[in-house]
């Protein structure tokens, strides 16, 4: 299982993060404000990570060949930009963004550009308008959003669900994928590099 609990730990995952651990606060209001296509239950949640993550959910739109409209699509975008590659977390099976409520944070704080994305038939993404969520329409959906919102190779990081994606999107997309972490819940880590 993948903890990062200081900075020497980011720095041995991603070498070349420089920044300095600082302390950090999440806080849970009890003005959080949600957006509004997340479901109402969100407001019973006491977890203030969650809850805190829950606020920066958002959706992108996303265009794909099997829906003629986009597909608004969910997602956490970074706080913060950088010239590394980005680090993005691929949720497990029957679960969302939420899964990475905190891990997300201390990436952020280690000064890491990290986005956590909802997989294509999970998670708070709209998904009136389409007709499949295999594992095609799964690879797609997440190149396009890649494609047009990423735009440059990112650290895959995921478990359970999240890793098969990972694993089949960088396979078919390796232009895409600068570093891939399998993620077992207590069990092992695997990392494989280019």
């Amino acid at each position: 299982m993948l903890t990062l609990t200081s900075a020497s730990s980011a720095l041995t995952l991603f070498p070349e993060c420089k920044t300095q651990r600082r302390r950090f606060a999440i806080s849970a209001a009890a003005d959080d404000k949600f957006p509004s296509f997340l479901p109402k239950q969100m407001e019973e949640i006491k977890d203030p990570f969650a809850r805190k993550l829950a606020t920066r959910i958002e959706r992108l739109p996303v265009n794909v060949s099997f829906s003629e409209k986009g597909i608004m699509s969910s997602c956490v975008k970074p706080l913060i930009q950088s010239n590394q590659n980005p680090v993005v977390l691929l949720h497990g099976f029957d679960s969302s963004c939420l899964e990475w409520r905190y891990t997300f944070p201390l990436l952020e704080e280690a000064g890491l550009e990290t986005w956590a994305i909802d997989i294509l038939g999970w998670g708070f993404s709209n998904l009136e308008r389409i007709k499949s969520c295999d594992v095609a329409s799964k690879r797609e959906h997440f190149y396009q959003l890649w494609k047009s919102y990423i735009k440059r190779p990112m650290t895959l990081v995921g478990p359970s669900l999240g890793a098969a994606v990972a694993v089949d999107f960088a396979a078919n997309h390796p232009e895409a994928v600068s570093i891939l972490d399998n993620l077992e819940y207590d069990l092992f880590s695997i990392r494989l590099v280019e």
